[in-house]
């Protein structure tokens, strides 16, 4: 039996295992994946944040399926050479990729545009994990809480600047949405990196900093640097007693960052199925939650439906984004 024969009935067969919890049976799993190693391709540097993630979900996952997963990072363009690199792979499962909202909703409406099209080369498998951005101030900053900090940039229109890792980023955006929400006039300097950008609001030479919650945890626990607000909907686990910017004084305003798993457009729909449901299944478990907690990270694990909505969506949101500051220039 191959992959491209498997029926939903061969699935439903081998279903009852997948759905306890059960790792799948070793024959089943070796007729229906690759028949060389799965390559999970990180579309940026190893040591961060979707890396990190990257590598857990590849360990766990090999243990389920009994079969070789292993980790390539393929850095640059902002996730779009990693994410390019997967469009184009042969649809037989050997090649997956950790996407993020980068490479499925920010390069492609950028310029130039990225080298694929985010929904029709790409097979959506399952979404893993969503994190928090962050509203930091320095302790320069009077303003106590989002209404008072909006109070005193429309007081002082285009006195201050808030630093996020970059053009592009989902910090950057982040920022301009509420810049766009608000209706305040303040710059905005990107850095080359998230690190850098903290060390200059801890350092007091930027006022405001967007930040992904994962690299900022460290020094908001430290109290080097202060919470305003998260962009999700709801509050962090992680940080229960920082607010939303929707509570705050925003209704309606929600961003994150997020990695998933998606295939080749191509990957047979019952190998699809295979996937997601065993991915979920590795989210599933609590060490793989406790590490993602530990990351500030809320897991999730998807069905391919729900993560096909979440680019239709995203897309939908950053290009009204990108529009209203008048494109975006990728680097």
């Amino acid at each position: 039996m191959s992959a491209s024969t498997l029926s939903r009935r061969d699935l439903m067969k081998w279903g009852v295992a997948a759905t306890l919890g059960a790792p799948l049976p070793h024959a089943f799993a070796q007729s229906v994946l690759p028949k060389g190693p799965i390559t999970l391709v990180v579309p940026f540097s190893a040591g961060g944040a979707t890396d990190v993630v990257s590598r857990l979900v590849a360990q766990k996952l090999s243990e389920r399926i009994a079969h070789s997963v292993v980790v390539e990072n393929a850095a640059g363009g902002g996730g779009a050479i990693g994410a390019a690199k997967v469009a184009k792979a042969a649809a037989d499962g050997s090649v997956l990729l950790m996407g993020t909202v980068a490479t499925h909703a920010i390069n492609p409406l950028s310029t130039p545009p990225s080298p694929y099209d985010a929904q029709r080369d790409f097979a959506p498998i399952s979404l893993i994990a969503t994190v928090p951005n962050v509203l930091l101030v320095s302790a320069s900053v009077k303003a106590q809480n989002v209404q008072e900090l909006i109070a005193q940039l429309k007081a002082q229109p285009g006195k201050f600047s808030y630093g996020s890792s970059g053009v592009g980023t989902p910090p950057h955006l982040s920022g301009e949405l509420f810049k766009s929400m608000a209706g305040v006039d303040i710059g905005h300097v990107p850095y080359k990196g998230g690190g850098p950008a903290m060390t200059d609001l801890v350092g007091g030479h930027i006022p405001i900093l967007f930040d992904v919650l994962t690299g900022a945890a460290s020094h908001i626990r430290a109290g080097s640097a202060r919470a305003l607000a998260v962009t999700t909907s709801k509050r962090s686990p992680s940080f229960p007693d920082v607010p939303t910017l929707a509570e705050a004084g925003l209704p309606g305003y929600e961003t994150y960052t997020w990695n998933a798993v998606f295939g080749p457009a191509k990957l047979q729909r019952p190998l699809v199925e295979l996937l997601s449901r065993e991915l979920q299944a590795v989210v599933a478990m609590p060490d793989v939650q406790a590490k993602l907690k530990d990351l500030s990270a809320v897991p999730v694990g998807s069905t391919p439906e729900v993560l096909d909505a979440l680019v239709k969506s995203e897309l939908g949101k950053w290009g009204a984004v990108i529009k209203s500051i008048g494109g975006l220039k990728r680097e």
